[in-house]
């Protein structure tokens, strides 16, 4: 059996996952554990403990529990003093106080949630995302970087403060790995992140897995303005030290209310250029584009965009090169 591992957290690996769990593949996600916005943010300051986010979207994912329980650790409360915090952060954090490690606590919420496949922290370390834009600027913590919307100039440097060593586990499973999938997701929020926790990069040059990227719908204000295809392969390229094998982006036309909402936010459509920097792996265009829109609800703090590669689409591309 094929083992896949995916690359990234929040949404993007959330559509990834739950695709390919209910095909014959060794599953596994390596998770940024760097959140430290909204709910994560919260609980992460006032309790102590490692940011639940990430790894709970990927889990629900994962799972194949009742829908209520998938339900319930998605639930976002709307009122009152938990207002803006997800049920299953709140699970994980209160795990992490009685169990002895935090991989009990990844075995414990697996085991309600019955999950097909790993989820692996990329470390156990705490540390925070910081950035360093071409205008000098310096940027400490997720939720202050993907929040830093008006931002124009360029991030030029990503590091980790304090520096932290991968969780062997992570480490072990990228060498094992047939098929790695990067993204889609938050270049620098969700997927970078996990690039420089100390080995992963070394871990993926070392790897003989094919690497598939999925390239973003949409640009990110204040991380990736103005990025096109290429702009993306570059900063890849540089924090994962191998350019990918395989390319999957979108053709698909989107709705011109979609865009038009996304341009009162200065994000537009990731520009397809690759073969304009003679990307030498498979570039991979068709329709990845969801018909849903989600929209931001009361219980929300965070902005969040409206649109998302489609699960079956997504899936049925990826299952030809995986």
């Amino acid at each position: 059996m094929k083992k896949v591992t995916i690359f990234g957290g929040g949404t993007g690996s959330f559509v990834v996952l739950s695709g390919l769990k209910s095909h014959p593949i060794n599953l596994a996600a390596v998770v940024t554990m760097m959140d430290s916005g909204g709910s994560t943010g919260r609980l992460r300051d006032q309790l102590g403990v490692l940011p639940p986010g990430d790894l709970r979207q990927c889990l629900v994912a994962l799972s194949e529990a009742p829908i209520l329980w998938r339900e319930l650790f998605l639930y976002r409360f709307e009122k009152g003093d938990l207002k803006g915090h997800n049920f299953g952060n709140i699970f994980i954090s209160a795990l992490q106080k009685v169990c002895d490690n935090y991989q009990d606590v990844i075995d414990t919420a697996s085991y309600v949630l019955k999950t097909k496949g790993k989820v692996i922290p990329v470390t156990f370390e705490n540390t925070h995302l910081c950035v360093e834009y071409v205008n000098g600027k310096v940027l400490k913590g997720e939720g202050n970087i993907d929040e830093n919307n008006l931002e124009k100039s360029k991030i030029q440097k990503a590091f980790l403060e304090p520096t932290v060593k991968a969780h062997q586990a992570a480490l072990d499973r990228i060498h094992e790995s047939d098929t790695i999938i990067i993204g889609p997701g938050d270049l620098y929020t969700s997927i970078i992140p996990i690039l420089l926790a100390g080995g992963i990069k070394e871990a993926i040059q070392q790897s003989k897995a094919k690497i598939i990227y999925v390239l973003n719908l949409m640009t990110k204000c204040g991380q990736t303005t103005d990025y096109k295809g290429s702009d993306h392969m570059v900063d890849i390229t540089e924090y994962s030290g191998r350019a990918p094998d395989i390319v999957l982006a979108n053709s698909a036309q989107i709705p011109q209310h979609i865009l038009e909402w996304y341009k009162t936010h200065n994000e537009y459509v990731t520009e397809n250029d690759l073969s304009s920097i003679q990307f030498k792996g498979k570039i991979v265009e068709a329709d990845l584009l969801s018909d849903s829109e989600f929209t931001k609800t009361d219980a929300d703090v965070l902005s969040r965009s409206i649109l998302r590669h489609d699960i079956d689409k997504l899936t049925k591309n990826l299952l030809e090169y995986i």
